[in-house]
């Protein structure tokens, strides 16, 4: 998660939400990873989550990363959530939770319903997490 949280301030330095994201895999060999790029590409799909998937899927030469696991520095929205369960990341690392996305129960059915199972967890280096994202909106209201 620190790495993460490094990238998630290298894209705060560039005017983006700061968000990082790192691909490990079992091992916790480095795969990819990625800060928000949005703005920059003018790409509201350049999620750090995205951008990394991406590069994994490129470096690995597959469409599927079963195995490996994503740490992010906030909840995964719906559609980084999507491309994740698609791919077949299991586990889900993140620091800070998001109020716009379904409660952490509902997910957890969700993830746990049929044959696929998906590991979830949430509130790893939150209060890092969500003070550089609150500092971030706080800057721009200002």
């Amino acid at each position: 998660m620190e790495m993460a949280l490094s990238l998630a301030m290298k894209g705060l330095i560039r005017n983006e939400i700061p968000v990082g994201c790192v691909i490990v895999d079992s091992d916790n060999n480095l795969i990819s990873y990625a800060y928000n790029m949005s703005n920059e590409k003018n790409d509201p799909t350049a999620h750090a989550e995205i951008l990394a998937i991406r590069k994994a899927c490129k470096k690995l030469k597959s469409i599927k990363l079963h195995g490996l696991n994503l740490y992010t520095t906030l909840e995964p929205c719906r559609m980084c959530e999507s491309l994740i369960i698609q791919t077949g990341i299991k586990r889900i690392y993140f620091g800070a939770y998001s109020n716009f996305i379904e409660s952490h129960d509902n997910k957890m059915k969700k993830y746990y319903s049929g044959k696929k199972k998906y590991e979830y967890f949430g509130g790893i280096s939150e209060d890092k997490c969500s003070d550089l994202l609150y500092s971030f909106f706080r800057k721009l209201r200002d």
